[in-house]
């Protein structure tokens, strides 16, 4: 049990191909410098993590703090969001996307620090979650960017391949959905007002990347209240290739065939695709998603 005279850490032993194990001693040490006692969640699924999360919180932690990336983080968000409870990043995943956005140093001893002495002084800054339904109504939370168009379809393809392993299994997955891209009919609710066309990209942001920098919605800010979203026109496969690069920079949004709108709510249609968000599998669309402003008490 966790109680409010201590800290939960979530360590994911496989972020950033196991960089926690150098970090999770020093950041031990730091929070329990800041006057309570640390107690590692050990889990040995995700469903297992998001539980001991829940338990923690249930149990009425003084904090919860995530040492992983943007998978890792996720998890922890189903448990803290919308909770008076305060939560920490320390980012050692390979991407790291939420915490970039959020102002926590890319350092994971900094980012500890930073954390610590949040605690020491009771500083905690509101920060915005998305908060994204299927069709049966099924919700969860997320921070960073939904994906609902080629970069989902990616996704999807590489979780159901067995090999090769590791990042070469990204790099196939986009070859061969390169080699038999199509636009997609959508309809898109923005607030009420309906925009339907056909596309190839569509990503709703809470933050600006997602993919380890990949800045998709490069205006979209987590304390404005507000979803950035993003939509690509029908391209043939060498354009969207072209375009990808771009992504880094977020300067794809000044080609005239990618538009960006902004919204409170968003629902997004369109047959046979799986949306991801923070990089997890969330699930077909149609998929609803609502900014749910200062969902989050952020140690910072």
């Amino acid at each position: 049990m966790v109680t409010g005279e201590a800290i939960a850490v979530l360590a994911n032993p496989g972020a950033g191909r196991g960089r926690h194990r150098a970090v999770l001693p020093g950041l031990v040490r730091q929070l329990g410098d800041s006057g309570y006692d640390v107690q590692v969640l050990h889990a040995p699924t995700a469903e297992a993590a998001e539980q001991a999360c829940h338990r923690a919180v249930a149990d009425g932690a003084a904090a919860l703090v995530a040492l992983g990336g943007d998978g890792t983080v996720h998890l922890a968000l189903q448990a803290v969001a919308g909770a008076r409870i305060p939560f920490g990043v320390v980012p050692t995943g390979t991407g790291n996307d939420f915490a970039a956005a959020v102002g926590v140093p890319a350092e994971p001893l900094v980012a500890a620090d930073a954390v610590a002495a949040a605690l020491r002084d009771g500083r905690q800054r509101r920060i915005d979650l998305a908060r994204v339904s299927d069709a049966e109504g099924r919700g969860r939370w997320f921070g960073a960017v939904l994906a609902a168009g080629f970069d989902a379809i990616v996704n999807e393809r590489a979780n159901r391949m067995r090999r090769p392993k590791g990042p070469r299994r990204y790099d196939l997955a986009i070859m061969l959905e390169l080699a038999r891209l199509r636009p997609r009919a959508y309809t898109l609710v923005l607030d009420g007002q309906t925009h339907e066309f056909p596309g190839v990209l569509v990503a709703v942001g809470n933050c600006a990347s997602y993919g380890g920098g990949m800045r998709i919605c490069p205006d979209a800010d987590p304390a404005d209240g507000l979803l950035d979203v993003v939509v690509a026109d029908p391209l043939g496969r060498v354009t969207l290739a072209r375009l990808k690069p771009r992504l880094r920079s977020g300067t794809h949004v000044t080609d005239p065939r990618v538009h960006s709108y902004r919204a409170r709510e968003v629902v997004i249609t369109a047959h046979d695709i799986v949306g991801y968000a923070d990089g997890e599998r969330i699930g077909p669309l149609p998929l609803r998603v609502g900014c749910v402003p200062g969902a989050l008490r952020l140690l910072s």
